[in-house]
Protein backbone atom coordinates (compact mmCIF):
# COMPACT_ATOMS: atom_id res chain seq x y z
CA UNK A 1 0.00 0.00 0.00
CA UNK A 2 1.59 3.36 -0.51
CA UNK A 3 0.15 6.24 1.12
CA UNK A 4 1.36 9.83 0.72
CA UNK A 5 3.10 11.19 4.24
CA UNK A 6 2.13 13.12 6.23
CA UNK A 7 2.78 16.89 6.77
CA UNK A 8 4.24 18.15 10.46
CA UNK A 9 0.87 19.56 13.05
CA UNK A 10 1.19 22.05 15.49
CA UNK A 11 1.21 21.07 19.31
CA UNK A 12 -2.86 20.15 20.56
CA UNK A 13 -4.88 21.17 23.50
CA UNK A 14 -7.37 19.09 25.18
CA UNK A 15 -10.81 19.86 23.47
CA UNK A 16 -13.46 22.25 25.29
CA UNK A 17 -15.89 21.31 23.52
CA UNK A 18 -18.16 18.14 24.51
CA UNK A 19 -16.66 14.49 24.44
CA UNK A 20 -18.36 11.86 23.36
CA UNK A 21 -20.82 10.93 26.12
CA UNK A 22 -19.97 8.07 28.28
CA UNK A 23 -22.92 5.10 27.62
CA UNK A 24 -23.21 2.03 29.52
CA UNK A 25 -23.98 -1.19 27.90
CA UNK A 26 -27.55 -1.28 28.80
CA UNK A 27 -28.13 2.30 27.06
CA UNK A 28 -31.45 1.93 24.83
CA UNK A 29 -30.68 4.73 22.57
CA UNK A 30 -28.84 2.22 20.15
CA UNK A 31 -26.32 -0.94 20.14
CA UNK A 32 -23.38 -0.75 22.63
CA UNK A 33 -21.35 -4.43 22.49
CA UNK A 34 -17.92 -5.78 23.74
CA UNK A 35 -16.03 -7.83 20.91
CA UNK A 36 -13.55 -9.93 23.45
CA UNK A 37 -10.13 -10.93 22.26
CA UNK A 38 -9.37 -14.21 22.06
CA UNK A 39 -6.57 -16.69 20.54
CA UNK A 40 -2.90 -16.05 21.74
CA UNK A 41 -0.73 -16.45 18.79
CA UNK A 42 2.48 -18.57 19.79
CA UNK A 43 4.49 -16.85 17.25
CA UNK A 44 5.62 -13.00 16.54
CA UNK A 45 7.24 -11.08 13.87
CA UNK A 46 10.93 -10.52 14.78
CA UNK A 47 11.90 -7.35 15.32
CA UNK A 48 13.59 -6.33 11.50
CA UNK A 49 10.40 -8.03 10.36
CA UNK A 50 8.34 -6.02 12.56
CA UNK A 51 10.07 -2.79 11.62
CA UNK A 52 9.64 -3.81 7.33
CA UNK A 53 6.20 -4.17 7.83
CA UNK A 54 5.46 -1.07 9.58
CA UNK A 55 7.58 1.28 6.91
CA UNK A 56 5.79 -0.83 3.69
CA UNK A 57 2.35 -0.35 5.36
CA UNK A 58 2.82 3.36 5.26
CA UNK A 59 4.24 3.61 1.87
CA UNK A 60 7.98 4.06 3.23
CA UNK A 61 10.96 3.56 2.12
CA UNK A 62 12.90 1.42 5.05
CA UNK A 63 16.45 2.12 5.54
CA UNK A 64 19.56 0.19 4.54
CA UNK A 65 19.78 -1.81 7.85
CA UNK A 66 15.99 -2.34 8.31
CA UNK A 67 15.66 -4.22 4.63
CA UNK A 68 19.00 -5.70 5.26
CA UNK A 69 18.21 -7.46 9.02
CA UNK A 70 14.65 -8.37 7.54
CA UNK A 71 15.69 -10.41 4.64
CA UNK A 72 18.29 -12.20 6.84
CA UNK A 73 15.87 -13.21 9.39
CA UNK A 74 13.31 -16.40 9.25
CA UNK A 75 10.44 -13.48 10.78
CA UNK A 76 9.51 -15.15 13.17
CA UNK A 77 10.59 -15.43 16.94
CA UNK A 78 9.56 -17.57 19.80
CA UNK A 79 9.31 -15.84 22.90
CA UNK A 80 7.99 -15.68 26.28
CA UNK A 81 4.43 -14.01 27.65
CA UNK A 82 6.63 -11.72 29.65
CA UNK A 83 8.87 -10.65 27.03
CA UNK A 84 6.41 -9.18 24.21
CA UNK A 85 3.26 -7.64 24.32
CA UNK A 86 0.67 -11.05 23.06
CA UNK A 87 -1.41 -9.95 20.19
CA UNK A 88 -5.08 -11.31 20.13
CA UNK A 89 -7.84 -11.63 17.56
CA UNK A 90 -11.88 -11.02 17.41
CA UNK A 91 -14.55 -13.36 16.17
CA UNK A 92 -15.87 -11.88 13.35
CA UNK A 93 -19.35 -13.79 11.71
CA UNK A 94 -19.38 -13.19 8.17
CA UNK A 95 -22.48 -14.67 5.44
CA UNK A 96 -23.12 -17.17 8.89
CA UNK A 97 -19.01 -17.77 8.77
CA UNK A 98 -17.17 -17.28 11.55
CA UNK A 99 -13.34 -16.11 11.09
CA UNK A 100 -10.79 -14.81 13.62
CA UNK A 101 -9.58 -11.28 12.24
CA UNK A 102 -7.41 -8.64 13.66
CA UNK A 103 -8.52 -5.16 14.25
CA UNK A 104 -6.66 -2.26 12.58
CA UNK A 105 -7.37 1.24 13.35
CA UNK A 106 -4.20 1.79 10.45
CA UNK A 107 -5.63 0.25 7.58
CA UNK A 108 -9.10 0.36 6.03
CA UNK A 109 -9.52 -3.31 4.50
CA UNK A 110 -11.80 -6.29 5.43
CA UNK A 111 -10.04 -9.44 4.06
CA UNK A 112 -10.24 -12.49 4.64
CA UNK A 113 -8.81 -16.25 3.97
CA UNK A 114 -11.73 -17.52 1.41
CA UNK A 115 -12.32 -20.61 -0.40
CA UNK A 116 -10.77 -19.39 -3.16
CA UNK A 117 -7.34 -19.85 -2.39
CA UNK A 118 -5.54 -23.07 -3.25
CA UNK A 119 -5.95 -26.02 -0.77
CA UNK A 120 -2.62 -25.65 0.20
CA UNK A 121 -3.23 -22.00 1.50
CA UNK A 122 -6.40 -22.85 3.25
CA UNK A 123 -4.79 -25.57 5.86
CA UNK A 124 -5.34 -24.48 9.31
CA UNK A 125 -7.35 -21.06 8.45
CA UNK A 126 -11.17 -20.73 8.67
CA UNK A 127 -11.68 -19.27 5.37
CA UNK A 128 -14.78 -17.67 4.20
CA UNK A 129 -17.40 -19.40 1.15
CA UNK A 130 -19.28 -17.27 -0.82
CA UNK A 131 -21.22 -20.10 -2.13
CA UNK A 132 -22.36 -21.38 1.42
CA UNK A 133 -23.94 -17.89 2.16
CA UNK A 134 -27.57 -16.58 0.54
CA UNK A 135 -26.76 -13.28 1.20
CA UNK A 136 -23.18 -13.15 -0.97
CA UNK A 137 -22.39 -11.12 -3.88
CA UNK A 138 -20.16 -10.73 -6.14
CA UNK A 139 -18.25 -7.41 -6.88
CA UNK A 140 -17.68 -7.74 -10.74
CA UNK A 141 -14.40 -5.98 -11.35
CA UNK A 142 -13.22 -4.81 -8.23
CA UNK A 143 -10.15 -6.11 -7.00
CA UNK A 144 -7.53 -5.13 -4.09
CA UNK A 145 -3.71 -6.21 -3.17
CA UNK A 146 -1.70 -5.88 -0.25
CA UNK A 147 2.43 -6.25 0.03
CA UNK A 148 3.95 -5.68 2.90
CA UNK A 149 7.82 -4.90 3.50
CA UNK A 150 8.39 -8.33 5.54
CA UNK A 151 7.80 -10.13 2.14
CA UNK A 152 4.43 -10.61 2.72
CA UNK A 153 1.05 -10.26 0.69
CA UNK A 154 -2.33 -10.68 0.04
CA UNK A 155 -4.26 -10.73 -2.81
CA UNK A 156 -8.27 -10.77 -4.32
CA UNK A 157 -11.79 -9.85 -5.66
CA UNK A 158 -15.04 -8.67 -3.85
CA UNK A 159 -17.92 -9.72 -2.53
CA UNK A 160 -21.10 -7.97 -0.25
CA UNK A 161 -22.21 -10.44 2.36
CA UNK A 162 -24.12 -10.10 5.51
CA UNK A 163 -21.08 -9.05 8.15
CA UNK A 164 -21.72 -9.22 12.32
CA UNK A 165 -19.17 -8.17 14.98
CA UNK A 166 -20.84 -8.12 18.03
CA UNK A 167 -24.05 -7.60 18.49
CA UNK A 168 -23.75 -5.57 15.23
CA UNK A 169 -24.65 -6.71 11.75
CA UNK A 170 -23.98 -4.59 8.90
CA UNK A 171 -25.88 -6.03 5.48
CA UNK A 172 -23.88 -5.47 2.16
CA UNK A 173 -20.55 -5.26 3.90
CA UNK A 174 -17.84 -5.06 1.07
CA UNK A 175 -15.55 -8.16 2.05
CA UNK A 176 -11.85 -8.65 0.04
CA UNK A 177 -11.79 -12.42 -0.42
CA UNK A 178 -7.93 -13.83 -0.89
CA UNK A 179 -7.45 -15.60 -3.91
CA UNK A 180 -3.43 -15.26 -3.08
CA UNK A 181 -1.12 -15.41 -0.07
CA UNK A 182 2.06 -15.43 1.00
CA UNK A 183 4.05 -17.79 2.86
CA UNK A 184 4.13 -15.68 6.28
CA UNK A 185 0.28 -15.18 6.27
CA UNK A 186 -0.43 -18.94 5.92
CA UNK A 187 2.01 -20.19 8.41
CA UNK A 188 0.38 -17.54 11.28
CA UNK A 189 -2.78 -20.30 10.92
CA UNK A 190 -4.41 -17.99 13.85
CA UNK A 191 -4.68 -15.00 11.49
CA UNK A 192 -7.53 -15.76 9.00
CA UNK A 193 -7.92 -11.92 7.99
CA UNK A 194 -7.94 -8.14 8.99
CA UNK A 195 -10.52 -5.68 10.02
CA UNK A 196 -9.52 -2.31 9.36
CA UNK A 197 -10.92 0.69 11.59
CA UNK A 198 -9.54 3.56 9.45
CA UNK A 199 -11.05 5.95 7.23
CA UNK A 200 -12.39 5.31 4.26
CA UNK A 201 -10.54 6.98 2.34
CA UNK A 202 -7.50 4.33 2.34
CA UNK A 203 -9.18 1.82 1.45
CA UNK A 204 -7.58 -0.44 -1.32
CA UNK A 205 -9.59 -1.67 -3.16
CA UNK A 206 -10.03 -0.64 -7.12
CA UNK A 207 -11.79 0.88 -8.90
CA UNK A 208 -14.28 1.86 -5.86
CA UNK A 209 -12.85 2.17 -2.42
CA UNK A 210 -14.85 -0.31 0.05
CA UNK A 211 -16.72 1.60 3.49
CA UNK A 212 -15.42 0.06 6.44
CA UNK A 213 -17.64 -1.50 8.61
CA UNK A 214 -17.00 0.69 11.35
CA UNK A 215 -18.67 3.36 9.28
CA UNK A 216 -21.43 1.25 8.20
CA UNK A 217 -22.20 0.21 11.34
CA UNK A 218 -22.52 3.82 12.90
CA UNK A 219 -26.40 4.59 12.37
CA UNK A 220 -27.00 1.77 14.74
CA UNK A 221 -24.50 2.25 17.50
CA UNK A 222 -25.57 4.10 20.43
CA UNK A 223 -22.88 6.53 20.50
CA UNK A 224 -20.60 6.88 17.22
CA UNK A 225 -17.63 5.50 18.68
CA UNK A 226 -15.47 2.32 19.26
CA UNK A 227 -12.74 1.66 22.56
CA UNK A 228 -9.76 0.27 22.64
CA UNK A 229 -8.80 -1.77 25.53
CA UNK A 230 -5.31 -3.85 24.60
CA UNK A 231 -3.41 -5.74 27.24
CA UNK A 232 -0.02 -7.58 27.92
CA UNK A 233 0.06 -10.82 27.83
CA UNK A 234 -3.77 -11.32 28.01
CA UNK A 235 -7.12 -10.75 26.09
CA UNK A 236 -8.62 -7.65 25.81
CA UNK A 237 -11.31 -6.03 24.05
CA UNK A 238 -13.12 -3.89 21.50
CA UNK A 239 -16.00 -1.43 22.75
CA UNK A 240 -18.16 -0.60 19.95
CA UNK A 241 -21.07 2.32 20.81
CA UNK A 242 -20.31 2.99 24.23
CA UNK A 243 -17.35 3.44 26.95
CA UNK A 244 -17.16 1.55 29.72
CA UNK A 245 -16.34 3.29 32.81
CA UNK A 246 -14.49 0.55 34.48
CA UNK A 247 -11.96 0.16 31.84
CA UNK A 248 -10.14 3.51 32.93
CA UNK A 249 -8.94 6.12 35.66
CA UNK A 250 -9.56 9.97 35.85
CA UNK A 251 -10.82 11.69 33.13
CA UNK A 252 -10.65 11.00 29.46
CA UNK A 253 -8.55 13.57 27.34
CA UNK A 254 -9.29 14.46 24.06
CA UNK A 255 -7.84 16.09 21.20
CA UNK A 256 -9.16 16.46 17.38
CA UNK A 257 -7.98 14.22 14.46
CA UNK A 258 -6.46 14.97 11.25
CA UNK A 259 -8.20 12.38 8.87
CA UNK A 260 -6.95 14.34 5.52
CA UNK A 261 -4.73 11.29 5.42
CA UNK A 262 -7.03 8.64 6.12
CA UNK A 263 -5.60 7.55 9.75
CA UNK A 264 -6.84 8.58 13.33
CA UNK A 265 -4.00 11.31 13.22
CA UNK A 266 -3.07 13.46 16.15
CA UNK A 267 -0.44 15.59 17.46
CA UNK A 268 1.77 14.11 20.81
CA UNK A 269 3.26 17.07 22.43
CA UNK A 270 6.13 15.65 24.47
CA UNK A 271 7.85 13.35 26.05
CA UNK A 272 10.22 12.21 29.30
CA UNK A 273 12.15 9.17 30.14
CA UNK A 274 11.63 7.55 33.26
CA UNK A 275 11.72 10.81 35.87
CA UNK A 276 13.53 12.94 34.17
CA UNK A 277 12.08 16.09 32.71
CA UNK A 278 9.67 16.73 30.25
CA UNK A 279 10.63 17.45 26.61
CA UNK A 280 8.29 19.56 24.67
CA UNK A 281 7.99 18.62 20.79
CA UNK A 282 5.19 18.41 18.52
CA UNK A 283 5.06 14.86 17.50
CA UNK A 284 2.52 13.94 14.42
CA UNK A 285 1.46 10.44 15.04
CA UNK A 286 -1.59 8.19 14.08
CA UNK A 287 -3.05 5.22 16.85
CA UNK A 288 -2.42 2.33 14.78
CA UNK A 289 -3.43 -1.16 16.67
CA UNK A 290 -2.23 -2.90 13.52
CA UNK A 291 1.63 -2.20 14.35
CA UNK A 292 3.38 -3.92 16.91
CA UNK A 293 5.97 -1.29 18.30
CA UNK A 294 6.16 2.78 19.05
CA UNK A 295 8.33 4.90 16.52
CA UNK A 296 8.87 8.03 17.42
CA UNK A 297 11.24 10.81 16.52
CA UNK A 298 15.19 10.28 16.32
CA UNK A 299 15.57 12.42 19.53
CA UNK A 300 13.23 11.01 21.76
CA UNK A 301 15.00 7.49 21.18
CA UNK A 302 17.93 8.86 21.36
CA UNK A 303 17.05 10.27 25.12
CA UNK A 304 15.46 6.99 25.47
CA UNK A 305 17.80 4.42 25.31
CA UNK A 306 21.23 6.85 26.75
CA UNK A 307 18.95 5.68 29.74
CA UNK A 308 19.44 2.18 29.25
CA UNK A 309 22.53 0.50 30.44
CA UNK A 310 23.93 -1.76 27.25
CA UNK A 311 21.77 -0.66 24.59
CA UNK A 312 23.10 0.26 21.50
CA UNK A 313 21.87 0.74 17.40
CA UNK A 314 22.66 -2.73 15.89
CA UNK A 315 22.87 -2.58 12.30
CA UNK A 316 22.27 -5.78 11.64
CA UNK A 317 19.62 -6.03 13.45
CA UNK A 318 18.17 -2.61 11.93
CA UNK A 319 17.13 -1.34 15.31
CA UNK A 320 17.99 -0.60 18.92
CA UNK A 321 18.54 -3.77 21.25
CA UNK A 322 19.95 -4.03 24.85
CA UNK A 323 20.62 -6.65 27.28
CA UNK A 324 17.46 -9.06 28.17
CA UNK A 325 18.73 -8.18 31.68
CA UNK A 326 18.27 -4.54 31.36
CA UNK A 327 15.82 -2.74 33.89
CA UNK A 328 14.27 -0.39 31.51
CA UNK A 329 12.88 3.02 32.48
CA UNK A 330 9.22 3.83 31.46
CA UNK A 331 8.69 6.19 28.81
CA UNK A 332 5.81 9.38 29.01
CA UNK A 333 4.17 10.95 26.31
CA UNK A 334 2.51 13.88 26.42
CA UNK A 335 -1.21 14.22 24.89
CA UNK A 336 -2.86 17.93 25.61
CA UNK A 337 -2.64 17.82 29.31
CA UNK A 338 -2.62 14.33 29.74
CA UNK A 339 0.95 12.45 30.05
CA UNK A 340 0.56 8.96 29.16
CA UNK A 341 3.38 6.58 30.79
CA UNK A 342 3.98 3.35 29.25
CA UNK A 343 5.83 1.01 31.24
CA UNK A 344 9.45 0.10 31.09
CA UNK A 345 8.06 -3.78 30.81
CA UNK A 346 6.50 -3.06 27.75
CA UNK A 347 9.09 -1.93 26.00
CA UNK A 348 11.21 -5.20 26.07
CA UNK A 349 9.74 -6.54 22.73
CA UNK A 350 11.41 -10.16 21.80
CA UNK A 351 15.14 -11.70 21.87
CA UNK A 352 17.10 -10.53 18.70
CA UNK A 353 20.20 -12.66 19.37
CA UNK A 354 22.39 -14.29 22.26
CA UNK A 355 21.48 -12.32 25.47
CA UNK A 356 19.88 -9.17 23.77
CA UNK A 357 16.54 -8.16 23.44
CA UNK A 358 15.16 -6.18 20.83
CA UNK A 359 13.56 -2.90 21.65
CA UNK A 360 9.99 -1.97 21.57
CA UNK A 361 10.92 1.97 20.73
CA UNK A 362 12.51 2.79 17.62
CA UNK A 363 12.91 5.67 15.19
CA UNK A 364 10.51 6.65 12.53
CA UNK A 365 12.78 7.82 10.03
CA UNK A 366 11.68 7.74 6.66
CA UNK A 367 8.13 6.66 7.55
CA UNK A 368 7.32 10.99 8.10
CA UNK A 369 5.30 10.64 11.08
CA UNK A 370 5.41 8.97 14.70
CA UNK A 371 3.51 5.62 15.00
CA UNK A 372 1.94 4.76 18.23
CA UNK A 373 1.47 1.32 17.83
CA UNK A 374 0.66 -1.53 20.20
CA UNK A 375 3.42 -0.79 22.87
CA UNK A 376 2.13 2.12 23.86
CA UNK A 377 -1.58 1.30 22.85
CA UNK A 378 -1.52 -1.57 25.42
CA UNK A 379 -0.81 1.04 28.08
CA UNK A 380 -3.77 2.90 27.42
CA UNK A 381 -7.57 3.32 27.24
CA UNK A 382 -8.11 4.65 23.99
CA UNK A 383 -11.20 5.91 22.36
CA UNK A 384 -11.83 6.23 18.80
CA UNK A 385 -14.66 8.86 18.68
CA UNK A 386 -16.09 8.92 14.30
CA UNK A 387 -18.27 11.63 14.86
CA UNK A 388 -18.87 14.45 12.75
CA UNK A 389 -15.93 16.08 14.64
CA UNK A 390 -13.50 12.89 15.13
CA UNK A 391 -11.58 12.70 17.94
CA UNK A 392 -9.31 10.55 19.82
CA UNK A 393 -9.56 10.29 23.55
CA UNK A 394 -6.77 8.45 26.26
CA UNK A 395 -6.55 8.32 29.71
CA UNK A 396 -5.32 5.59 32.49
CA UNK A 397 -6.23 2.15 33.10
CA UNK A 398 -6.50 0.62 36.44
CA UNK A 399 -3.31 -1.07 37.89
Amino acid sequence: MHFSKLAAASAILVLAAPSPVEYTPNNKRGLAFKVPQTKAKSKILSGPAAMAAAYAKYGATAPPDVKAAAANNDGTVTANPEQYDSEYLCPVKIGGQVLNLDFDTGSSDLWVFSSELPSSSQTGHSVYDPSKSTTARLDSGETWSISYGDGSSASGNVYFDTVKVGATTVSGQGVELAQTVSTQFQQDIDNDGLLGLAFNSINTATPNKLTTFFSNAIPTLAAPLFTANLKKGAPGSYNFGYIDTTEYTGTITYVPVKTSNGFWEFTSNGYAVGAGAFTTASIDAIADTGTTLLYLPQAAVTAYYSKVSGARYVRSQGGYTFPCSATLPSITLGIGAYKAVVPGSYINYAPATGSTCFGGIQANTGIGFSIYGDIFLKSQFVVFSGASTPQLGFAAKPL
